[in-house]
């Protein structure tokens, strides 16, 4: 489910419906039965916290609802509930071995030095529910992988869910192989006074991309690091890249040193959390091709490939072929790419050391 809702279904109260997992269990059995001699990888819902918060709360995406916080607290339980029947039929019913996920918002937090309290700040920040914002890690996962809501999240949240939602838990608690998570950006933290944590402001002039989002390249260490740690699950980094300003130039070559940087950056901060333990299986570019990007239409360009909407032509940016280096390198194109960011330097805030690194004195 990647949010296109069928219209009829919507006039019968969509997610709001109690009858909507089920709905959302026969047409994963339609799928299933038409695909799964082929697909043997399957995710069940994509980015709920997004088409939940944006479509059902602040009206910004379909179908543009600005529901109170009660009904958005029911909307994600049924979601989760038919992830949950989604898993089961595809396990029932898939004539390949499935491997078996889904794919929410990582919600990253990282510390704002290599202090020890700062680390311990952002990984409390990482797993607590707010009651400034709906897009907690724990109330949309531990459900799904722990089956059981989050204490924290009960105390703010549970007079909004269904009658009977204990029960629910073991129909949404399903057997999962991989856990793929969206991080595109993250929010630098430290510890307060009184056990508090506060969050830093950016700077005036911090790199951003078209979207206006921060470039926060060690969010792709702390969070999978985070959520490992939490829920044990073998991490696919599903969604992360950058919208930027791309044209065909005059030369007919689209160039985008800042998806380079961008892509570089993060990657070797992946690279770190696998070195440090983290199991990652998948790393997935978003995206292939410059695409309809909901709401926003067509004026954020995140592809590889350029496309011109009018006449569909594609043109390989640079970073398509840089990427293709890195690809068919096995990663190690990215030892040499001259692109080793040093935005994040000269921004005011970076990716710290952790407390336990020393420099290589090999210079590895």
């Amino acid at each position: 489910f990647h949010w296109d809702y069928p219209l009829c279904l919507h006039h019968r109260g969509g997610w709001s419906n109690p009858s909507s997992p089920n709905w959302f269990e026969e047409f994963t059995g339609v799928v299933v039965d038409r695909l799964s001699d082929r697909v043997s990888k399957w995710l069940t819902i994509n980015e709920p916290q997004v088409f939940i918060n944006l479509g059902f709360g602040e009206g910004v995406h379909a179908p543009g609802l600005k529901l109170p916080m009660s009904d958005r607290v029911l909307i994600a339980h049924r979601v989760m509930q038919a992830h949950g029947l989604s898993a089961r039929k595809i396990r029932e019913r898939a004539r390949t071995t499935p491997q078996i996920g889904w794919a929410p918002v990582g919600t990253a937090f990282m510390p704002a030095t290599d202090r020890e309290e700062d680390i311990e700040a952002a990984r409390i920040a990482t797993n607590t529910c707010s009651p400034d914002s709906f897009w907690s890690n724990t109330w949309f996962n531990d459900p799904v992988f722990l089956g059981s809501y989050p204490e924290d999240g009960l105390k703010l949240y549970a007079q909004h869910l269904p009658s009977g939602w204990e029960r629910d838990l073991a129909q949404i608690h399903q057997p999962m192989d991989l856990f793929g998570v969206n991080i595109y950006r993250g929010t630098f933290v430290r510890a307060g006074a009184g056990g508090t944590i506060e969050s830093l402001p950016v700077p005036s002039g911090y790199p951003r991309t078209a979207f206006s989002w921060e470039i926060t390249p060690s969010c792709l260490y702390w969070a999978p690091k985070f959520l490992y740690e939490r829920y044990h699950r073998p991490i696919m980094i599903t969604e992360n890249g950058i919208a930027n300003r791309d044209w065909v130039m005059s030369d007919g070559k689209v160039r985008d040193p800042q998806r380079v940087d961008y892509t570089a950056a993060h990657l070797r901060e992946l690279a770190r959390a696998i070195d440090d333990g983290v199991r990652v299986d998948a790393y997935f570019h978003w995206s292939l091709l410059d695409n309809f990007e909901w709401a926003e239409g067509y004026d954020q360009r995140f592809g590889l490939v350029h496309v011109d909407f009018d006449t569909q032509k594609r043109t390989l940016k640079d970073a398509a072929t840089w990427y293709a280096d890195v690809v068919a390198s096995h990663g190690a194109a990215l030892d040499t790419s001259p692109h080793a960011s040093a935005t994040l330097a000269h921004a005011g805030l970076g990716a710290p050391r952790r407390a336990s690194e020393s420099p290589d004195p090999a210079g590895h």
